[in-house]
């Protein structure tokens, strides 16, 4: 993992109670008597908790940590609100932010026009690429995404990862697909040998090629072009403004650009703005 132990200590510092809740300022709704959110004084956070290095559990595999559960907890304090992070398989995610099971998904999720006919998203607050990882002693040789085709291909399932593969699968490049529930399953089959080729997001590639011990390398990237938003229930404008209104504060007093050099060590969140 790219964040050493002491980053890893202050991320879990921001989460008091093993992944639930952590204090926000007020302990009250913002606005005018208005209440914004499901639970009086909370904010509750859906998120796929195994999606380093956005949002995964620390080694005491309670405690979640990364991008995304600091930027719950500093939207969180802007509110004035506690947070509250509810583990959810990302396969039932966006049914259970329509549901009110929570008010927002922070985990990761890109902004797409389906997306954005089905729920409300805030603006963008991370910029994003489609990635293909290879092992490092691997004989493949990758200069473009059609070069894919002949091996087994990984991605993570109901992502936009999926969707970039299908799109190449529809457009003739055949491959042997292996969809999984979680991005770290597909690292783990490439590890042993099971898979040839990982396709995923940069800002989760990063975190799994950084380390100069990490078996595994980008062989290509393409354009910046996705950017994360905090999705929720369509309709739910209020929420979503105060939202926004706070995201702007965050990027404006530096506080975005913090979360990411301590995540990533670069500035990954200015191009999300531009």
């Amino acid at each position: 993992m790219k964040a050493n132990n002491v980053i890893m200590s202050l991320c879990a510092a921001l989460v008091l109670v093993s992944g639930v809740y952590a204090g926000g300022a007020k302990q009250q709704q913002p606005g005018s008597g208005e209440k914004l959110t499901i639970e009086n004084g909370v904010l509750a956070v859906g998120m796929a908790i195994e999606y380093p290095p956005m949002e995964y559990y620390d080694v005491d595999g309670k405690t979640p940590i990364g991008f995304d559960v600091q930027l719950g907890k500093a939207l969180a304090d802007k509110l004035g609100l506690k947070v509250k992070y509810v583990d959810t398989a990302w396969e039932g995610i966006f049914a259970g932010v329509n549901k009110g099971d929570y008010d927002v998904i922070i985990s990761g999720v890109t902004i797409t026009q389906e997306r954005l006919d089905a729920h409300n998203f805030t603006k963008p607050y991370i910029g994003n690429a489609m990635t293909i990882v290879l092992r490092k002693d691997s004989p493949i040789t990758i200069e473009k995404p059609e070069d894919i085709a002949g091996y087994r291909v990984c991605y993570q399932a109901e992502t936009t990862a999926d969707i970039y593969a299908t799109r190449l699968a529809q457009q003739g490049v055949q491959f042997e697909a292996f969809e999984y529930d979680n991005i770290m399953q597909c690292f783990d089959e490439m590890k042993v040998g099971r898979v040839d080729i990982i396709v995923v997001d940069s800002l989760v590639a990063f975190e799994y090629v950084s380390s100069a011990d990490s078996p595994f390398t980008i062989v290509w990237q393409g354009a910046a072009d996705e950017k994360f938003g905090i999705c929720l229930k369509k309709g739910n404008a209020a929420l979503t403004s105060a939202l926004d209104k706070a995201l702007d504060e965050l990027f404006a007093e530096g506080t975005m650009l913090k979360i990411s050099q301590s995540i990533f060590a670069r500035d990954l969140v200015s191009t999300a703005r531009q």
